[in-house]
């Protein structure tokens, strides 16, 4: 299985229903990616947030260290957040904004999913977009419950992936959804406070990667609704 996925292609073939391809969370979804792509930088050493307080829409997020990076996804996330020093929440419509499309074709690309044409009641037509290989999702799936029922140390990206799932409000939506309990919601809540275990890199960088996964996302998420 590919072993070389952005989290925000892990991230968004959690989020799709199987069936339909309609995504959970859709009316956030760019924020959602936006928040993975971010937090990916992150994990790479790429971007932190700016030291103080936090402020309205969040932190400021900063470029850090040099080169290339691996990504051309990634790469033009990095740059724009370089171009202009923004506060999260408007930073991630930028980058989260133009994510679905590129990010869909890529599955694609991969035989994860599937592009289905049919015809609703038999007069308009309409696209779908259901799985096709299911063995990869399957296992991060796995590795999720596993992390949030069973209390298993997650790695790194189990630990991010599962932060965004659970601040962005999509974590019930996984199918099937974690055996909600009240050490499953604490535990959730843990990892978007950055609290990954000692088998994830559980350092200066993976907390920053939590707290964009956390005080991005979330506060994003919540500003959305408060409009809709």
């Amino acid at each position: 299985m590919p072993d070389d996925m952005l989290l925000v292609e892990d991230l968004m073939l959690l989020l799709l229903d199987d069936k339909t391809g309609v995504p959970a969370g859709a009316g956030t979804l760019h924020y959602t990616l936006g928040g993975a792509v971010l937090v990916e930088l992150a994990l790479l050493g790429r971007v932190e947030p700016e030291e103080g307080r936090a402020g309205l829409g969040g932190p400021k997020i900063l470029t850090t260290g040099n080169g290339p990076l691996p990504d051309p996804l990634l790469q033009s996330a990095h740059d724009t957040v370089a171009g202009k020093t923004q506060r999260v929440q408007p930073l991630l419509l930028h980058i989260g904004g133009g994510l679905r499309k590129p990010v869909l074709d890529r599955l694609l690309e991969r035989g994860l999913i599937r592009k289905e044409r049919k015809r609703v009641l038999g007069l308009f037509p309409a696209t779908t977009l259901p799985a096709a290989d299911t063995r990869h999702e399957n296992e991060l799936r796995e590795r999720v419950r596993a992390v949030l029922e069973d209390g298993a140390s997650p790695d790194t990206r189990t630990a991010a992936v599962t932060a965004l799932l659970s601040a962005s409000g999509t974590l019930p939506s996984l199918h099937p959804s974690p055996k909600w309990s009240s050490s499953v919601y604490k535990r959730a809540k843990e990892l978007e406070r950055g609290d990954w275990g000692a088998s994830a890199v559980n350092t200066a960088v993976s907390r920053t990667a939590a707290a964009i996964a956390a005080s991005s996302t979330a506060v994003a998420v919540a500003a959305a609704t408060a409009t809709s």
